[in-house]
């Protein structure tokens, strides 16, 4: 299991929390991973636990689920946070943080871009598009880094997806 699980975990958890019917249960992957997850039905959050021949892999996904970024990065400033995904395994751990700001989204970009370089990560990635904004890049330890922000009708909608691989 590589970082990249980090991604279906996280779909994963999107999934199980719109059936919103059960509240735990077993999956299997289609290469023979297991695992269970329990939904808590009063907060929505959704904690799993996969396992493979490589190890074990933890998920927490939810609205209050406690924001956990690599050193240097933090929430943006005044967000709300609408999911924070939290995954951690032997190859690594990640966090993937949607949320709303009043800020412009170029103002999410450059606050992102700072803390970014500053952590040593070589911007590989930096997207306009109809009035939204993406960067990405990766740095030599092999932490890997992403946010996207799109203007909404009322307020900027974003996504920061930071990565670790393990030691």
């Amino acid at each position: 299991m590589r970082i990249v699980t980090f991604s279906a975990l996280s779909a994963l958890s999107l999934a199980l929390a719109a059936c919103g019917s059960e509240s735990s249960g077993t999956i299997e992957g289609e290469n023979g991973e297991r695992g269970e997850y329990t939904i808590d039905q009063s907060t929505g959050e959704t904690k799993a636990t996969i396992r493979t021949d490589e190890g074990t892999a933890t998920l927490r996904s939810g609205a209050d689920v406690e924001v956990d970024l690599p050193a240097g990065f933090t929430a943006y400033p005044g967000a709300t946070i609408v999911s924070n995904t939290v995954v951690n395994q032997a190859q690594g751990s990640g966090s993937m943080l949607f949320f709303e700001t009043d800020d412009p989204p170029a103002d999410v970009i450059a606050f992102y871009k700072r803390q970014a370089e500053a952590a040593g990560v070589d911007i590989q990635l930096d997207a306009t598009i109809n009035g939204g904004a993406m960067i990405g890049g990766e740095n030599p330890d092999g932490l890997t880094f992403s946010v996207n922000a799109n203007p909404g009708e009322e307020r900027t909608s974003a996504q920061l997806i930071v990565g670790n691989k393990g030691e």
